[in-house]
């Protein structure tokens, strides 16, 4: 995901081609980024920031992945066209809200047929802001989806987190995006 907002190549080596991983190269592939997955690495041509080719009625399917379900919803909140994401039967049981509430004061809108489970459509918002966010759940996939979310809107987001696992924070340090990180014991403190 992160590949599809840079600019330029990236090479991803010795991917497990699972189906989570399948599911997040589809989509991004339906929204304009160009994938080759050769036999020892997958390239992606990214397009930057906002980068995305938006058509009308797109459908992203997030099948079993929790984890591209609500970060994927993060990239989109600038979305000038509703998606719809899906997945299958078990994840259409998962409680989405923790994602949607902090991403509506982005400014996107979303749209259910079952409230704050999948399937979901999202409408971005032209003038994303920043935001401040409290996530004290613990949860990774919350703070990243928020993550992916200030670095498509203007302004500063400052995200005060539970301790949960940092890979966004570490993929946003090795491609130079700025973020700064202050940790106590129970919380982490990231502005972006």
């Amino acid at each position: 995901l992160l590949a599809s907002q840079a600019m330029g190549k990236s090479k991803a080596f010795n991917l497990l081609m699972s189906e989570d991983v399948i599911a997040a190269l589809n989509s991004i592939k339906k929204l304009g980024i160009k994938v080759s997955v050769k036999k020892s690495y997958c390239e992606i041509y990214g397009n930057g920031i906002n980068g995305f080719r938006y058509k009308k009625n797109i459908v992203l399917n997030a099948m079993n992945s929790g984890t591209l379900g609500r970060l994927i919803l993060g990239i989109l909140i600038k979305s000038p066209q509703k998606i719809k994401i899906i997945g299958d039967k078990s994840l259409s049981k998962r409680d989405f809200s923790r994602v949607t509430l902090p991403l509506e004061k982005f400014g996107a809108k979303f749209f259910y047929k079952n409230k704050n489970k999948l399937p979901l459509t999202i409408l971005g918002s032209k003038s994303a802001k920043g935001i401040k966010y409290l996530e004290n759940k613990g949860s990774a996939q919350c703070k990243s989806s928020v993550m992916l979310a200030a670095i498509n809107s203007s302004g500063v987001t400052s995200i005060k987190a539970k301790k949960s696992r940092n890979h966004t924070e570490n993929f946003f340090k090795y491609l130079n995006i700025p973020i700064k990180i202050k940790s106590t014991k129970k919380y982490d403190f990231i502005k972006i």
